[in-house]
C-alpha cells in the first residue's frame, strides 16, 4: 500500500533543501588556489575583484568572468538577483558550472511607500512597475502578503478569475488596471503600507538560459518568487545539466524548456508553482528524482518533442494533472513522453486525468496512477507496462477512435472503461484485450491496496521528500 505522505500542504516553507551540499564556510573565507574556481560572497565581495584571488559581490559579475572549465561558487544565503547564463558556452568535458551550495535566488522586492502612492485610506497604486507590462506578466502576477502568496485565484495555465475592479477590492487583495498600467492593492484603513510586509515579483526568472548556450551545469539552487519560471531555458541550448534544484512559489513554471533546448535534470523539487514543469517547442528534457506538489495550473505539461521522467512523486492538486500533446509540433513530429518508476497521486477532491492528445505518445513502465481518470483523444497513443491504475476513486477511462492503446502486465481497478461508444466491464475485459491486441498478462481486479507486483516502488522514492520540512 502506498501511503499519503505526512506533509501539511499549507505549511511548506523555503528551507535549505541542500544542507548536505553546503560547503564549509572557510571555503569562502579563504579561497583555494584552484584557478578554475570563482567565488561570490555578497557581504564581503567586490565586483572589482577577479573572483579567484578574492570574491566578487554579485552573480552576474561571476558569470561574466566564467570561462570553460570554471565553477562559480555561491556563498549560501538569499540572493535578490537572477543568474543569467545567456550566450555562455563551456566545452565538452569542461562545462561552466554554477554551484549554489544551497543558495536561494529570490525574485521579490518589498512594496514600500516610496514607490506606491496612497490613493485613499488603505488603497495604494503603483504605475509602470515594469518597462513593459503585458498580459503574460499580469496573468502570472502575485503578491507575497506577509509571506503568503496572493494570486487572486488567477493562474497562467489554469482557471483564472477576472481581475477585480479597484472599487471591489477588499483588504488583502490586488488588481491591475491596463489603461493606467497600474497595480492596486488594498489594506485595512488603519494599516501603514510599510508595516504590512508585502513583496512583489520584480524578476522574471531565477535562472535564465537564453538565445544560445552549451555545456552548462547548474546545481544546488532554489529559485523562488519570480513572476515567470524558476528555471527558464530558451533558444539553441545543448548539453545543459541541472542537479539538485528547486522551484518554490513561482508565477509560472517551476522548470520550462523551449525551442530546441536539450536539458538533463537530476534532482528537482517543484512546490506551489503555477505549473510543476512545462516543456514546449522541440525541446528534449530528461528528469530524474522529481517531487512536485501543490501546483495550480498543471502538474506535468509536455508539449515539446522528447521527454522522460524517472523516479518521481507527483502529489497532484493542480487544475490539470498530466497532459501530453503534440498538437503544437508543426513539423509533424510526436510529443513522446516516457515515465519510469513514477507515482502520480491525485490529492485534490476534484477529478483530473492523464490526457493524451493528438500527436502525444505516453510510455509508462512501473508507474502508479492513483485516483486519476485517463483520456486518449484521436491521434494519441499509450503504452503501459507493469503499471497500476486505481485508487479510492476508481478511474474512468475514455479511449477515442483513431487512437492506439497497448499494455502488458498491468493491474486495473477501473470504474468505467469505454472505447468510442463501446463500454467494457470487468467480466468483458477479455474483449478489450482482443480489441487492442495486447494486455495479455494484465488484469482488471477490485483491490483494496496498491498491488506490490506492479507499479512504482515506493522504497526507491523515499529520498525525494527526505529534505522537506514543516513549520
Amino acid at each position: 500500500m502506498i501511503k499519503r505522505m505526512n506533509i501539511n500542504q499549507k505549511t511548506f516553507v523555503l528551507m535549505v533543501i541542500f544542507v548536505a551540499a553546503a560547503p564549509n564556510r572557510e571555503l569562502f573565507a579563504e579561497q583555494t588556489s584552484n584557478v578554475n574556481d570563482l567565488y561570490v560572497v555578497p557581504v564581503t565581495g567586490d565586483d572589482a575583484n577577479d573572483g579567484r584571488a578574492a570574491p566578487v559581490r554579485t552573480i552576474v559579475r561571476a558569470i561574466r568572468l566564467a570561462q570553460p572549465g570554471d565553477t562559480v561558487h555561491l556563498a549560501p544565503g538569499v540572493y535578490y538577483e537572477t543568474a543569467d547564463l545567456t550566450n555562455k558556452h563551456g566545452l565538452p568535458g569542461k562545462p561552466i558550472t554554477l554551484d549554489g551550495h544551497g543558495a536561494v535566488l529570490d525574485g521579490s522586492e518589498p512594496v514600500t511607500s516610496k514607490e506606491w502612492q496612497q490613493v485613499s485610506p488603505g488603497l495604494y497604486r503603483r504605475q509602470k512597475v515594469y518597462k513593459r507590462t503585458d498580459d503574460a506578466i499580469v496573468g502570472r502576477w502575485f503578491l507575497l502578503w506577509d509571506g503568503k502568496m496572493q494570486r487572486m485565484q488567477r493562474c497562467s495555465k489554469g482557471p483564472s478569475e477576472p481581475l477585480k475592479p479597484v472599487s471591489d477590492l477588499q483588504p488583502g487583495e490586488w488588481t491591475y488596471v491596463k489603461s493606467e498600467d497600474a497595480f492596486y492593492l488594498k489594506l485595512p484603513p488603519d494599516q501603514l503600507l510599510d508595516d504590512a510586509n508585502i513583496r512583489y515579483p520584480a524578476r522574471s526568472s531565477a535562472v535564465v538560459q537564453s538565445i544560445r548556450g552549451s555545456h552548462l551545469t547548474v546545481r544546488n539552487i532554489t529559485g523562488t518568487h519570480v513572476y515567470n519560471d524558476g528555471y527558464n531555458v530558451h533558444g539553441a541550448q545543448r548539453n545543459l545539466v541541472f542537479e539538485n534544484i528547486a522551484a518554490i512559489e513561482c508565477g509560472d513554471d517551476g522548470f520550462s524548456a523551449h525551442e530546441d533546448a536539450d536539458c538533463r535534470i537530476d534532482g528537482f523539487t517543484s512546490i506551489r508553482n503555477a505549473t510543476g514543469l512545462c516543456d514546449t517547442g522541440t525541446s528534449q528534457t530528461h528528469y530524474r528524482n522529481v517531487f512536485i506538489s501543490q501546483c495550480d495550473g498543471f502538474d506535468l505539461y509536455f508539449i515539446g518533442q522528447t521527454h522522460s521522467v524517472e523516479n518521481a512523486i507527483i502529489e497532484s492538486s493542480a487544475a490539470r494533472t498530466l497532459w501530453v500533446d503534440g498538437n503544437r509540433l508543426t513539423d509533424g513530429s510526436l510529443c513522446e513522453v516516457s515515465l519510469k518508476n513514477v507515482i502520480i497521486r491525485r490529492m485534490a477532491e476534484t477529478d483530473q486525468e492523464l490526457r493524451i492528445g493528438k500527436g502525444g505518445r505516453l510510455r509508462a513502465h512501473r508507474c502508479t496512477f492513483l485516483n486519476l481518470n485517463a483520456t486518449v483523444t484521436p491521434g494519441g497513443s499509450v503504452d503501459l507496462r507493469h503499471c497500476f491504475l486505481g485508487g479510492d476513486r476508481k478511474p474512468e477511462v475514455l479511449i477515442f477512435s483513431n487512437t492506439m492503446w497497448h499494455g502488458d502486465s498491468n493491474v486495473y481497478d477501473f470504474k468505467t472503461l469505454r472505447v468510442a461508444q463501446t463500454s467494457f466491464y470487468q467480466k468483458t475485459f477479455a474483449d478489450f484485450q482482443k480489441l487492442t491486441g495486447s494486455e495479455a498478462n494484465s488484469r482488471w481486479a477490485a483491490v483494496s491496496d496498491t498491488p506490490t507486483d506492479v507499479g512504482a516502488n515506493p522504497d526507491d522514492l523515499q529520498h525525494l521528500t527526505a529534505g522537506l520540512k514543516e513549520k
